[in-house]
């Protein structure tokens, strides 16, 4: 048996486990910390709806414990929660508020990460398939309603917290559409800045400026509402306070 209990966070990108693994490391410092890396946005993958998002997050929940069992010889008794860290983008604005892209592509330039078919505005959504962003939305609103009224997944405590518009919009105060090069740049000078200092962190996320005030369920009942998930908020305070 394993001296120390494990805590498997689940995050979109590599850039997310960059900013915020050393600082979780160092607040949980009891517990070994393991990321499971989902390469995306889970919530909105053609193989996720609403009636088996458990089933699917939890198979890929497995893989990682079986990965880890061979690694660290960790057993599912270890294990003592998994947080999911997830980004609103909008979900929950009305379908007024996501409106036509202009399409601006000069002759000879490549189409690429800098002219994205989706820009987010903190009172409106822009992409160049209104439709298709407006389904998303409603499909991704289903399954975080599963997954935040979730307790446990594979028998461990399970909560899912948010970051509006998304992790960089709650972190470095910007929204924009960055590359991952960039991401994970930012995430390597995040990092180090709060290096030794999660107190500071701590102070840093539950700022009235982005901490949603209220338990579990009220920040998430907040976040939903009007344009609030576009605007820069955060219930990552929680994970702190032991929600």
């Amino acid at each position: 048996m394993n001296e120390k209990k494990v805590i498997l966070f689940i995050v979109e990108g590599p850039s997310d486990e960059a900013a915020l693994g050393t600082i979780m490391e160092e607040y949980f410092n009891n517990e070994d910390i393991k990321f499971l890396v989902v390469h995306g946005d889970i919530t909105i993958k053609n193989f996720i709806t609403k009636d088996n998002a458990i089933i699917k997050i939890n198979e890929q929940v497995e893989k990682k414990l079986e990965e880890l069992e061979k690694k660290y010889n960790y057993s599912k008794t270890d294990y003592v929660k998994i947080i999911h860290l997830i980004d609103t983008d909008g979900t929950y604005i009305p379908d007024d508020k996501v409106i036509q892209k202009e399409i601006m592509q000069e002759e000879g330039e490549d189409n690429n990460k800098s002219k994205s078919k989706v820009l987010y505005y903190e009172d409106h959504i822009e992409a160049e398939n209104v439709r298709w962003i407006r389904k998303r939305n409603a499909k991704k609103a289903d399954v975080l309603f599963k997954l935040r009224t979730t307790k446990k997944i594979n028998g461990i405590q399970y909560c899912v917290y948010y970051n509006s518009c998304n992790l960089e919009h709650v972190l470095y105060k910007e929204l924009k559409d960055f590359t991952d090069d960039e991401k994970l740049e930012m995430s390597d000078d995040f990092a180090e800045k709060y290096e030794g200092k999660v107190e500071e962190f701590i102070k840093f996320i539950s700022d009235k400026s982005v901490a949603v005030e209220g338990s579990y369920k009220e920040t998430w009942e907040y976040i939903e509402k009007d344009l609030n998930s576009l605007n820069r908020h955060s219930n990552m305070n929680l994970i702190f306070e032991g929600e």
